[in-house]
């Protein structure tokens, strides 16, 4: 089974999670984009009566396409589920997100839901975080002197990242919220917990790609079938 067909099938064992008057977030990315359409076909299918909050502007186009409801966090801000993606999760459902650049909008969604499902392929899947660079969305007032701050986290942990700001076809990344990124190469990340409070508490950070205490399940997509892991 390829990459491409474990991430459908993590995405359509999703499915079981879409029923008639749940509010539901909707992440960002490739495997994201299956469930959306898989989703879509179920809502028009069975007729039923679904809210859907987007994570970004693509999902947000995406699934208007697609006939799905739509309303704002400001609208629905108590969630039921939010189904997304992931760069990378660990045995302690702690994920790393953000390659797409929607970490903070995701991580708004997916902290006001009941619970957060990951659909993912079983390349994502690692003993300890690092392996993705690690994203930190920032403030565009002082992008050099927020960095030297966050180095003093890292270092604090005995970390030593390489710290890259964001670009795409050379120009400096622009989040939807109007933020760059510094990408940060750990290799790993031994204590994901206390690096995102440290770096949460810098000043001129914004958000970290780092999601703590808000994934409930993951769906993996393997060459067997899909693999369900539960926090318990």
């Amino acid at each position: 089974m390829s990459i491409e067909d474990q991430k459908k099938a993590a995405a359509n064992a999703a499915l079981r999670f879409v029923k008639s008057g749940v509010k539901m977030g909707l992440g960002t990315g490739s495997t994201a984009n299956y469930f959306i359409e898989a989703m879509a076909q179920k809502v028009k299918e069975e007729k039923l009566e679904i809210e859907c909050v987007p994570t970004s502007n693509a999902t947000r186009q995406l699934a208007q396409s697609l006939g799905l409801k739509l309303v704002t966090l400001e609208e629905a801000p108590y969630l039921d589920i939010t189904v997304d993606g992931a760069d990378e999760f660990n045995p302690q459902f702690q994920l790393i997100k953000g390659g797409g650049g929607a970490m903070l909008r995701e991580k708004l969604v997916a902290s006001s839901s009941k619970f957060m499902v990951v659909i993912a392929d079983e390349s994502k899947k690692v003993q300890t975080l690092g392996k993705f660079s690690l994203p930190v969305e920032v403030s565009p007032f002082a992008v050099k002197a927020t960095a030297w701050k966050m180095e003093r986290a890292f270092v604090h942990l005995k970390l030593k990242p390489k710290m890259t700001l964001r670009s795409r076809n050379g120009q400096p990344f622009v989040t939807e919220s109007g933020n760059p990124i510094i990408d940060c190469a750990l290799d790993a990340i031994p204590e994901p917990e206390k690096l995102d409070g440290l770096l949460n508490n810098t000043p001129g950070v914004v958000e970290t790609g780092l999601f703590i205490n808000i994934c409930g399940i993951v769906l993996m997509g393997t060459d067997k079938g899909v693999k369900e892991f539960k926090r318990g």
